[in-house]
């Protein structure tokens, strides 16, 4: 994911609502949305090309995504980072002990940042910062820090406090939230290293690109119950397919 909106809300009904996109090379393959077949497989897309995934979530209200850390600089690392909502779901281990072995480890990766949540406690942990419990409200993560104020993550998270405090999930609402395919003022671009024209390009909370762009989004509502949609959408931006999915509670591994 390059973008991701959401709120978390610690023993209520519904401990997360999210709203995020995944901004990739259009060549590079990927499967949708589906349960993954082995043993309590969680509900995830499929980067084709590493295995791995960018946002998974299981039936009892564990979930995990990534972003990738814009840092030109850096080197790619050994293994995917894709792999890490993979290992959270499959580990069972509380998110703070999760992610405090991600950061033992972090240079094993390219530039990340990592959510890693449950019911009671969210974490989390980036390569370019050590970890920490995430506090309940609305907050926003992009290819910086999170919470860092860059325009797409201003704008993201004020939408989301508009909807926050409905009971039910409106699914096309989110959808359009995360639709905003207006470019930042120069004045704001943030300074990541990579030049005006990309940090432009970049700047809208939806990319529109022949090559790059938001090739999906995807909505989570997790609590009691748990519902999942994902938009999948063509390089020119044009909507070509949608999933949603229902799902009911499954007790936490002891």
């Amino acid at each position: 994911m390059c973008l991701i909106a959401f709120s978390f809300s610690p023993g209520q009904e519904r401990h997360l609502l999210l709203a995020a996109n995944r901004d990739e090379f259009h060549e590079r393959p990927a499967r949708p949305m589906a349960w993954w077949c082995w043993p309590d497989g969680p509900l995830a897309g499929r980067d084709e090309r590493a295995g791995g995934t960018w946002i998974a979530t299981g039936r009892n209200g564990r979930w995990a995504a990534v972003t990738n850390f814009r840092d030109p600089d850096a080197d790619g690392g050994e293994r995917s980072r894709g792999e890490l909502p993979l290992r959270f779901l499959e580990s069972g281990d509380a998110p703070e002990t999760f992610v405090h072995e991600v950061d033992a480890r972090r240079s094993d990766y390219a530039p990340f940042n990592l959510l890693a949540g449950d019911r009671e406690t969210l974490w989390y942990c980036s390569s370019h910062a050590r970890p920490a419990g995430v506090s309940a409200g609305v907050h926003a993560l992009s290819n910086g820090l999170l919470d860092e104020p860059w325009p797409k993550t201003r704008r993201a998270a004020t939408a989301l406090r508009g909807l926050d405090s409905a009971v039910s999930i409106d699914t096309d609402r989110l959808f359009e939230l995360m639709n905003d395919r207006e470019r930042a003022p120069d004045a704001d671009l943030p300074d990541t290293g990579v030049g005006a024209e990309l940090e432009r390009f970049l700047s809208s909370p939806f990319i529109v690109g022949e090559r790059y762009g938001t090739r999906c989004t995807t909505i989570l509502s997790l609590g009691e119950r748990g519902l999942a949609a994902e938009r999948a959408f063509d390089s020119a931006g044009h909507a070509v397919g949608e999933l949603r999915y229902g799902f009911g509670p499954q007790p936490l591994r002891p």
